[in-house]
């Protein structure tokens, strides 16, 4: 591609239809809070103050990010790898976020962009209890634009298809690859790493 990219681009690809435009939305409406009920999981990316780039999963049951009206999420922070790369990015980088939520068997994503806030308020932290503890921050989010993405993707990979689901004996455990990539620690099981981690879910 030429230095030119932007016009390159635009020779190469057509025009977005309007309604592409046009259904992003200033705030979450009717559809996008019903979706996001639904939602077990969704990739939270944030940028650093250095340009850097972090994309992390996040899960729990259904509903487990909190619709706080229309222009508010509030999205509990699980115990993890301690790395705190999303959270460091939210209290020193840009504060800016974009979630995609998915649902299992839907085709579709829902995406939602914003600013971030850490909270430690004990009252909103009781109110975050999962799994039967409350998470150590919450992460509040300002909604500024919301908007559900086509399903192509989804329906390529067949993400949802049992029939495209993989072994979990094709790879090795988590504890297993880290060991192999590290000589730290130990190398565990899949078993018993996923006992590790239930105890901290």
């Amino acid at each position: 591609m030429t230095h030119s990219a932007s016009a390159d681009l635009d020779a190469i690809y057509p025009k977005p239809q309007e309604r592409v435009i046009a259904k992003v939305r200033p705030a979450l409406d009717v559809h996008s809070r019903k979706f996001i009920a639904m939602s077990p999981f969704c990739v939270m990316a944030t940028s650093g103050r250095d340009g850097s780039v972090d994309a992390s999963p996040r899960g729990g049951h259904p509903g487990f990010v909190h619709i706080d009206g229309d222009q508010r999420l509030l999205l509990p922070d699980r115990p993890g790898n301690n790395r705190l790369d999303s959270l460091r990015n939210v209290s020193e980088g840009s504060a800016l976020v974009q979630l995609i939520f998915f649902v299992p068997g839907i085709n579709e994503t829902l995406r939602v962009s914003g600013t971030a806030a850490l909270s430690t308020d004990p009252d909103l932290l009781a109110r975050m209890e999962e799994f039967g503890k409350p998470p150590r921050i919450v992460i509040s989010i300002g909604v500024q634009e919301a908007y559900f993405h086509c399903g192509k993707a989804i329906m390529r990979s067949k993400l949802w298809s049992q029939e495209a689901q993989v072994p979990r004996s094709a790879m090795p455990s988590i504890g297993e690859i880290i060991h192999d990539q590290t000589s730290l620690g130990a190398p565990e099981p899949q078993d018993i790493t996923d006992a590790r981690w239930r105890e901290q879910l």
